[in-house]
């Protein structure tokens, strides 16, 4: 890996990421979490004796929180830091003078946490982030979170006239739900995933961004006569082409597509919107618009040489602008778009991206404040927290606006714009935290890797990957979910 340290940075989206990911950074499996979460539902103690008694429920206090009962936060401390946390404790703190709040921040989330849950005391509330992250699907089937509905039927902390959930980003709500209707896990950070590059070298070729594929080719023979590959790509990491691949198949044939895919259903990625989009990648490599050598690269050495320019194009989540900042030079003007379509028949518009949560809060079902670790959550959920946030870490957070006033850098406001183009028109893989394993490996190394490196053809590619969610579909040892 080039560099393991941006693994657990908890840069925009790293919750997704690291579920990712942090098997190839650290060389941590899902195994021993699964062990000492199986280990930990079977434990006594937490007794709901422990739990804080309610407090008054008034207009101020709506989830009743118990002024005086302690509130225990444990924040993952990644690359966004861990004072917008601690500026959102003291309004805490504030509303609640006599209640002690202790509040940590750590990387090894879930070796710290781990003894904890298996004595049945653990924290209020948890950004269950990093590459320690403690396994959601486990967690969730273990009945080991508290469900979040009351935090989210609670009227906003701007406004008591809208709800928690109707100031949130699309996507938000459905990202915490695993079966139907509870909400598990809030996402705090919210990522843009894309396709990003230099509007300054797009300017320099005296190019548009390409709607149609036919652009993109045109796009990219352009740049190569200027000495400059249209695309580059995480070669050793390739599941960061679906960032754009995946909205791509969405917008070409319809979210039912990536819904179908998401449910493992048979035949899913035979459908006809997967071939086009897989045959139009592999023309990128056909025709020698891939920057050489990408697929030996890493995540941060491909970011690199497409920040020096030598790649006009990368797929990638919002968290990039953080991640390479080093890197990129002040005038490189960086910019996202949602994926390029094939042409007019695409059944949804130019626009279309994939966009969802990272950095997921969780409140443990054992929590002695539970009441205290959501109400914690709906201040960070204000309007203030939120803007905070944002101007402190290049993010936008869950709440959906809080960028009035705050100088945004390139990539944020364009991440913004591209938002505000999509509208409704936003789609949100679930895949990649389903089935951590069969996107990250199957599909993303052994398929699109393969694809991408000239080793497949796009319909060996199709029938490989089909395989593999097959065999996905019928292994009972893995928890199965569905679109509900």
């Amino acid at each position: 890996m080039g560099s393991t340290s941006a693994e657990n940075h908890g840069r925009p989206g790293t919750g997704r990421r690291d579920l990712i990911k942090r098997s190839a950074a650290l060389g941590l499996l899902a195994a021993p979490a699964m062990g000492f979460l199986s280990a930990c539902a079977s434990s006594g103690g937490g007794d709901d004796e422990d739990k804080a008694k309610a407090g008054k429920k008034t207009a101020k206090n709506p989830l009743a929180v118990n002024d005086t009962a302690k509130m225990e936060f444990v924040l993952f401390d990644g690359g966004f830091g861990k004072e917008y946390a601690e500026d959102a404790v003291k309004v805490y703190e504030k509303n609640f003078p006599k209640a002690k709040v202790k509040f940590a921040a750590t990387q090894k989330i879930q070796s710290t946490l781990q003894p904890r849950f298996n004595q049945g005391t653990p924290p209020d509330l948890i950004d269950n982030s990093g590459a320690e992250q403690m396994d959601m699907g486990v967690l969730v089937g273990k009945n080991q979170l508290a469900d979040l509905t009351p935090l989210l039927d609670a009227p906003s902390y701007d406004d008591p006239n809208k709800k928690v959930r109707d100031t949130l980003r699309p996507g938000i709500v459905e990202m915490g739900q695993f079966d139907g209707n509870p909400v598990w896990i809030l996402y705090y950070a919210y990522t843009v995933y894309g396709v990003w590059y230099s509007q300054k070298a797009l300017d320099s070729l005296d190019e548009q961004y390409p709607e149609t594929w036919d652009q993109m080719l045109a796009v990219c023979a352009k740049a190569k006569k200027k000495g400059m590959a249209g695309w580059t790509y995480a070669g050793k990491y390739p599941y960061y082409i679906p960032f754009s691949l995946y909205p791509m198949i969405g917008k070409v044939g319809g979210r039912e597509v990536l819904d179908a895919i998401d449910n493992l259903e048979p035949g899913a990625w035979k459908h006809p919107a997967v071939k086009a989009c897989f045959e139009a990648y592999y023309e990128l490599y056909k025709k020698g618009y891939v920057l050489k050598g990408t697929p030996g690269l890493d995540h941060i050495q491909s970011q690199t040489a497409w920040a020096k320019g030598q790649a006009l194009f990368i797929p990638n989540g919002s968290w990039v602008e953080n991640e390479s900042a080093n890197v990129i030079p002040a005038d490189f003007d960086l910019a996202v778009s949602a994926p390029t379509g094939l042409d007019s028949s695409d059944k949804m518009p130019f626009g279309t991206i994939w966009a969802s949560g990272g950095e997921p809060f969780i409140v443990p079902a054992k929590a002695k404040n539970a009441p205290g670790g959501m109400e914690q959550l709906r201040i960070m959920l204000s309007e203030a927290s939120s803007k905070n946030f944002t101007a402190k870490v290049k993010s936008l957070t869950a709440y959906n606006g809080g960028t009035e006033g705050i100088t945004l850098t390139p990539g944020l406001k364009s991440g913004v714009a591209a938002l505000e183009k999509a509208g409704d028109n936003v789609v949100n893989p679930r895949i990649q935290d389903w089935y951590v394993q069969l996107q990250k490996e199957q599909i993303g190394v052994a398929g699109l890797g393969e694809m991408m490196a000239g080793r497949l053809t796009p319909a060996e590619a199709i029938t490989k990957i089909q395989g593999f969610a097959d065999a996905a579909a019928k292994d009972s040892s893995i928890k199965h979910y569905k679109h509900q």
